[in-house]
């Protein structure tokens, strides 16, 4: 099944799931100074990681989880995280050449837009991200192992919330992962500024406490 349409189908399993829940809530939304958001994303490399060497690689699907302190109604701070690693397929003009793995982790400050009880709240974030690469699978001639140190930089969020009551809402974001990657050949670098800079999007299901 294709990557997006399994997005599409978890979150809408997601969402007839937790509809019960959704008309029993009352009260208010304002004052809620903690939340957790499930779902999932597609992470989608930078489309030229390593310029002249025309290589790309695939995007891939995971699930993600996020916990947020929301200081006021309309300012917190985020954890958000993969909880599984996205699979990438390396390609080049011949075809695939290898695979590798991600998973990220970033804290981001947020700012909410709007009312707390408001139906749809945009919301935009800036923070900090660390994304493991891991079992890189790339074969060589000689056996050599090729792997890729983890980058780090700076994570921009855009962002809205779907208030379906005071408790429950739905998530829609997209966000991007600024940070480069060394490559190494059985320890030794053989190219650094390896372009990861990937853009995510996804969708998720959210409660307040």
């Amino acid at each position: 099944m294709h990557p997006l349409r399994t997005l599409g189908l978890s979150a809408a399993i997601a969402t007839l799931l937790a509809a019960p829940a959704f008309a029993q809530d009352g009260g208010t939304a304002s004052g809620k100074r903690f939340s957790v958001v499930g779902g999932g994303a597609l992470l989608q490399p930078d489309s030229d990681p390593l310029p002249g060497a025309r290589i790309d690689a695939d995007g891939g699907v995971a699930p993600t989880l996020s916990a947020t302190w929301h200081a006021t109604d309309n300012i917190g701070v985020e954890l958000w995280g993969a909880a599984d690693r996205f699979d990438h397929r390396i390609r080049s003009d011949a075809g695939k050449i290898g695979t590798v793995e991600s998973q990220p982790i970033a804290l981001s400050a947020q700012y909410h837009f709007g009312d707390a009880d408001q139906t749809f709240r945009p919301f935009v974030g800036l923070g900090y991200h660390q994304t493991n690469i891991s079992h890189e699978d790339i074969p060589t001639a000689d056996g050599a192992h090729i792997g890729l140190t983890s980058p780090k930089g700076a994570i921009g969020t855009v962002g809205v919330d779907m208030n379906i009551n005071p408790t429950w809402f739905a998530r829609a974001d997209a966000r991007y992962l600024d940070g480069d990657a060394d490559a190494r050949r059985a320890g030794e670098t053989v190219a650094r500024d390896v372009r990861f800079n990937p853009w995510m999007v996804g969708i998720g299901i959210g409660a307040r406490f």
